[in-house]
């Protein structure tokens, strides 16, 4: 039916009850296309998802597995995947089974239409608590405002990318990945396609409040430098009223030969300008810290095992 090779990525980190029912529901989906391979991504998983990985590629060649030597993360994990990926397009989606499978059909007819990346928007689900709807969306909105390139709200990491989009993933090398932007950066004849998310098969979301911080607070300072301006900007207006009151201090003493009351107000005073100065730190302290991370240079991720040849 095909003569193009597709390639599905799953990342995977402790989804032993997972990984068996998607590869099913995947081979189900991509027997039409006879040339396709599942390429799964054991993030160092300390269950026993590689054990099933190498079960099921003993019984098909066409599943293929990466082995880290530890937990590197999911973005890592999803650029290794597009690093061995060989098909004319690639696919790629979580190990959850919260994916619909059934999307792939539509991405790929996308595909074949010309588009050459097909990305997924999740659609807000009502099971989903209010604060975590709410974060992402102040999220979203905070980032596009602040740099130049506009990541929709809700997109997923289900997403089918062309070869020739796969290989400019390949040669960017840096090691505070956003993939989710990266895609938005890249351009390319892009297509959005709409799900609802199911729920997860079996296990618990990897994603701590903390995993998730860091994942937004990377996304905002990989694409950005605006917030660098804007504590440039706090410091110049807290200066502009810092001199403004200290002249208007000095003319008082002059006229009034008194020296002004007030010691809760300069102690007020005292710790928001402490506490600014701290969070203007803190903000250089994240692009110094990446770029002290980035000049060392080190790979993306180790592997450990793997049985793809690429």
């Amino acid at each position: 039916m095909s003569n193009f090779t597709i390639s599905v990525i799953i990342p995977c980190f402790n989804e032993e009850g997972n990984v068996l029912v998607l590869a099913d529901k995947l081979i189900c989906v991509l027997e039409k296309y006879e040339d396709y391979e599942l390429l799964f991504i054991d993030d160092g998983s300390t269950d026993k998802t590689l054990q099933y990985i190498k079960e099921l590629a003993v019984k098909d060649h066409k599943i293929k597995y990466i082995s880290f030597s530890r937990n590197f993360g999911h973005q890592k994990a999803l650029k290794a995947g597009f690093d061995h990926a060989v098909g004319d397009c690639v696919i790629s989606m979580d190990g959850d089974l919260q994916h619909p499978v059934e999307l792939i059909d539509q991405m790929i007819q996308k595909w074949r239409e010309g588009f050459e990346v097909i990305y997924t928007i999740r659609e807000d689900s009502p099971k989903l608590p209010i604060s975590k709807r709410l974060t992402s969306s102040i999220f979203y909105k905070f980032i596009n405002k602040i740099s130049n390139t506009t990541i929709p709200k809700g997109a997923a990491d289900f997403r089918l990318l062309d070869r020739v989009v796969v290989d400019v993933l390949k040669d960017i090398n840096e090691n505070f990945l956003f993939i989710r932007g990266i895609i938005s950066w890249v351009g390319f004849k892009q297509y959005s396609i709409r799900y609802a998310a199911n729920d997860r098969f079996s296990g618990k979301a990897k994603y701590s409040r903390k995993k998730m911080f860091l994942f937004a607070l990377n996304g905002i300072t990989s694409f950005s430098i605006k917030p660098l301006h804007i504590a440039t900007l706090l410091g110049l207006i807290i200066s502009l009223v810092s001199f403004c009151y200290g002249f208007y201090a000095i003319i008082m003493k002059l006229l009034t030969n008194r020296t002004i009351p007030g010691w809760s107000s300069v102690l007020v005073s005292v710790l928001f300008l402490g506490g600014l100065q701290l969070l203007v730190l803190g903000i250089l302290g994240e692009y110094v810290g990446k770029l002290f991370i980035e000049s060392k240079k080190r790979p993306n991720y180790i592997i450990k095992e793997k049985n793809c040849k690429s």
